[in-house]
C-alpha cells in the first residue's frame, strides 16, 4: 500500500471548524476552549511529541465564528505557525507567576461577550490539562462569562473519521501487519519476553512506524492472566502462548490490534478458543453497518465467546480508534451509540480458556454505508505457530 499523504489540506480542518461552530450555536456557545493533545491537533493539525512534557499548557479557542485562535508557549510558536492557524498568541513558558493564563484571559474576553458561555470537555475520557489552580484563576478573571461543558461536541465530530484520517489508520495497520507476520523469524524459545518486545518495537519501526507508544502483551502456558503488564524477564517455552497488542502510530494516526502465537503446536483447547476469537470477530463485522449499535456488536461477540451470558471481566470488547489509541465509545450492553459510516472501531473479544488464563484477539473495521471493512489483515482461525 502506498503511504498517503502527511498531513491535512486546510479544507479539512475548515470542514472540521465549521462543524464545530454549526454544533455551537445549536447548544448556545460562543466559543469552546481546547487544553488536550488530540483536541488541539484535530483543529489545527499541531502535531509534536513535545506534549510528552508535563511543563507547558497550551490553549486553542474555536470562536462561535471564524478561525481557531491559538494561546500557546512561545516554544510552539514556529511549529503552530507551519499549521494553517494564522492568530497565534504566545508568551514565554514556563512562567510561574502567570503560566499563559492571563494571555487566554484576554483572549477570550476579547473573543466572549460578557454574557457568553465558554464550553471545554467535561465527559469521560476527557480532562483539563492546567493546573486546579489556574482553572479555578481563570473561571473567576472571566468574571460573568462562564465555562460549561462542551456537549461532547469534539468528541461526536471526532468520532466519524473522514476518507484522510482512514487511510492513516489503514496504512498503521498495514506497518502492524508486516512486523507481525517477520515475528516467527525473529522470536524463538528460550528468549525472553522483554526482548521479544524490543525485537518487536524494532520491526514496527523497521516496517515504517513512526513511533510505538504501545505495546503490551504477555507469555505463559496455555494462555495469560491479563494483557497490560509489562514485559518480564521470563524465557519462552514450548506450550507458552505469546501475545502482543501494539498501537503504534504513523502520521498521528493509531492502529491497535494484536496477534497471539503458540511456542510450538497450540493445545486443542487453545486452538479452539483461538477459532472461537476469530468467529466472534467476523460475528461482529458481519452485522456492523449504519444504523446497528454499539451494543448490539458487544451482544453478537459476547454469543460466541460466552455463551452463559455474563458479561466479561474485561468489561468492554473494543473501542473507537484514531487519534488516539483508545477512543469513544466502547463496545459494552450500555452504550446505544448507533454505527454510522466512517466511524473506526477497534473489534476485541476475549475468552477463558481455563481458570486464570485467557485468550484476547483484535482488530480494525471501519463502517461503510453498504456494512464494514478490516483495515487490519484478518486473522484465520489457525493460531500462529513459532
Amino acid at each position: 500500500m502506498t503511504p498517503p499523504p502527511r498531513g491535512f489540506p486546510v479544507a479539512e480542518f475548515q470542514q472540521r471548524t465549521r462543524a464545530a461552530q454549526a454544533l455551537m450555536a445549536e447548544q448556545g456557545l460562543a466559543a469552546v476552549l481546547l487544553t488536550t493533545e488530540p483536541e488541539v491537533r484535530y483543529y489545527t493539525g499541531f502535531l509534536t511529541r513535545f506534549w510528552e512534557s508535563p511543563t507547558r499548557p497550551w490553549f486553542v479557542i474555536v470562536p462561535a465564528s471564524g478561525d481557531p485562535i491559538a494561546v500557546i508557549p512561545s516554544i510552539g510558536a514556529h511549529l503552530m505557525g507551519q499549521s494553517w492557524i494564522t492568530d497565534i498568541r504566545t508568551w514565554a513558558a514556563p512562567d510561574y507567576a502567570d503560566d499563559g493564563i492571563g494571555l487566554l484571559v484576554d483572549t477570550l474576553t476579547e473573543t466572549v461577550p460578557v454574557d457568553g458561555r465558554i464550553g471545554i470537555s467535561d465527559q469521560m475520557e476527557s480532562h483539563v490539562r492546567m493546573p486546579l489552580a489556574d482553572l479555578r484563576r481563570l473561571e473567576e478573571a472571566l468574571g460573568p462569562r462562564r465555562l460549561v461543558g462542551d456537549a461532547t461536541i469534539t468528541r461526536r465530530l471526532r468520532m466519524v473519521k473522514s476518507e484522510a484520517e482512514i487511510s492513516k489508520i489503514a496504512y498503521a495497520a498495514q506497518i502492524a501487519t508486516r512486523a507481525f507476520d517477520r515475528v516467527p523469524d525473529h522470536v524463538s524459545r528460550g528468549m525472553a519476553l522483554s526482548d521479544v518486545f524490543r525485537r518487536f518495537q524494532m520491526l514496527c519501526l523497521e516496517a515504517g512506524a513512526d513511533w510505538v507508544p504501545y505495546l503490551a502483551g504477555a507469555a505463559d502456558a496455555s494462555g495469560y492472566a491479563d494483557v497490560i503488564s509489562p514485559a518480564v524477564d521470563v524465557p519462552l517455552v514450548s506450550g507458552d502462548v505469546l501475545m502482543l497488542d501494539t498501537g503504534l502510530v504513523w502520521d498521528g494516526y493509531f492502529c491497535d490490534f494484536d496477534r497471539n502465537y503458540s511456542v510450538g503446536s497450540p493445545l486443542p483447547d487453545v486452538a479452539a478458543s483461538h477459532a472461537r476469537l476469530i468467529d466472534a470477530t467476523h460475528a461482529a463485522v458481519e452485522i456492523a453497518k449504519p444504523g446497528v449499535t454499539i451494543a448490539d456488536l458487544f451482544h453478537v461477540m459476547n454469543r460466541v465467546v460466552n455463551p452463559g451470558g455474563d458479561v466479561m471481566e474485561a468489561g468492554r470488547l473494543g473501542h473507537g480508534l484514531g487519534m488516539q489509541l483508545t477512543e469513544w465509545p466502547s463496545i459494552i450492553p450500555q452504550d446505544h451509540t448507533v454505527l454510522v459510516a466512517g466511524m473506526v472501531l477497534a473489534l476485541e473479544p476475549s475468552v477463558t480458556v481455563m481458570k486464570g488464563k485467557i485468550l484476547v484477539h483484535e482488530e480494525n473495521i471501519v463502517i461503510r454505508e453498504s456494512g464494514s471493512e478490516f483495515l487490519s489483515q484478518p486473522q484465520p482461525h489457525e493460531m500462529r505457530v513459532i
